[in-house]
């Protein structure tokens, strides 16, 4: 007869009970300061400046594509990068919140950051937590100036998503550490002057796969280091295969502590994740997309459609910019980032879809710029939304652990 009405209640009380223990998934709303809408519109007008110049002309996913030093050093002279880095060190002690606005403009216009990206967005602050003195003197004033860039040494051949498989040797020598093996996928390393590599210091634990792992700045022109190109199809240059062979990495060039290393990951892409990159990819072609259709005779699913998708953006940005507020707190919400990374990179490749279907002019990557140029560039890089800081289905085994439901 199924359980009696009392019994029935006690089960409802139970799941409430259960849910209540539950970390929340997003942080708490914020407002940007009041200080923001004069930022705001001193970036706009910079921008308007350099469009109006011809300097550069707006991309899809330019955080990987888009790499011209001049561009980031100017964003340097103007003090937009290196926002929050302390005085010190030659930035500029700004709040997340202030280089979150400047971010997600840069990102909505299209612009060419990949060249400061990676250091600005996460070794700088990485190194502020995790750094010793020596090594915040030695990086992060060239990383405030635009002049010092950075990759990221984590994906290895083989292992997908699974930072917890890397088999990248460290070995203790005379003196330091001695790196051997190979990582993948890493942006921008033919450019970067270090990176970040995660690698294994100690054997593997199979009953703590985490234990064992450490961080080292690995200097990109060091001997033993070999970078290998990962051509698109297109022939574009972004992606690289970068080989240890026996490279010596001093002490003094350790990031953190020796074994600390998955935590101090974890901690680092709380940063890479949850940021506006992860839903901006794609929005300078939803821009273009609205162009073209506005004053046209689109059916009523068809408007709803693009209404859901410019709604979800906002609920987005909502989002991502909790989790800022969160880490100017002091916080690392790892649950929280991987959400907005999972919903927002699904959400850019929407964009892509509405693009094709309710616009008839094909992708061009020939295109020198304009909506054709923009779609080709979309479509091209798409494939690694889902796939890059993490695919989408170890992000939800992430929240299911950081939630007790695994």
């Amino acid at each position: 007869m199924g359980l009696s009405i009392a019994g029935r209640l006690c089960r409802m009380g139970a799941v409430t009970e259960t849910l209540t223990r539950l970390p929340t998934l997003v942080p708490p709303p914020v407002e940007l300061p009041d200080r923001a809408a004069a930022l705001r519109a001193d970036v706009r007008a910079f921008l308007a400046e350099e469009r109006a110049a011809g300097r550069w002309h707006p991309r899809a996913d330019v955080w990987l594509s888009g790499w011209d030093e001049r561009f980031s050093k100017e964003l340097a002279r103007r003090g937009w990068l290196g926002m929050t880095i302390p005085t010190e060190y030659g930035g500029h002690g700004a709040s997340p919140l202030d280089r979150y606005v400047v971010t997600e403009e840069l990102l909505a216009a299209g612009a060419p950051v990949a060249a400061h990206w990676v250091a600005d967005r996460q070794i700088g602050p990485s190194l502020m937590r995790f750094g010793t003195e020596e090594q915040r003197q030695k990086f992060l004033p060239g990383i405030a100036a635009g002049e010092v860039y950075f990759g990221i040494g984590m994906s290895e051949p083989d292992s997908g998503s699974d930072l917890a498989s890397v088999r990248t040797r460290a070995e203790r020598v005379d003196g330091g550490w001695e790196l051997t093996g190979t990582k993948v996928w890493t942006s921008g390393a033919h450019h970067a002057h270090a990176f970040f590599a995660l690698a294994r210091s100690a054997p593997r634990d199979e009953k703590n796969r985490h234990a064992g792992l450490s961080q080292f700045i690995v200097e990109l022109d060091a001997p033993g280091v070999q970078i290998r190109p990962i051509p698109l199809l297109t022939g574009a240059h972004h992606f690289n295969e970068v080989v240890f062979d026996k490279v010596f990495i001093p002490d003094s060039m350790v990031l953190g502590e020796i074994g600390a290393g998955w935590h101090q990951v974890t901690s680092e892409l709380a940063f890479e994740r949850s940021g506006p990159e992860r839903f901006l990819s794609t929005f300078p072609l939803l821009q273009a997309l609205v162009a073209q259709i506005a004053g046209t005779d689109l059916d009523a699913g068809r408007r709803r459609d693009l209404g859901g998708l410019v709604s979800r953006l906002w609920t987005l940005r909502r989002m991502s910019l909790a989790v800022a507020g969160s880490l100017e707190s002091g916080h690392a919400p790892e649950l929280a980032a991987a959400v907005v990374k999972d919903l927002g990179t699904r959400f850019e490749n929407e964009i892509i879809d509405a693009a094709r279907m309710l616009v008839a002019i094909p992708p061009d990557p020939q295109a020198e710029h304009g909506y054709a140029r923009l779609l080709a560039d979309a479509v091209l890089h798409a494939p690694g939304f889902t796939l890059r800081g993490g695919t989408n289905e170890v992000l939800r085994g992430i929240v299911a652990r950081g939630m007790g439901l695994r």
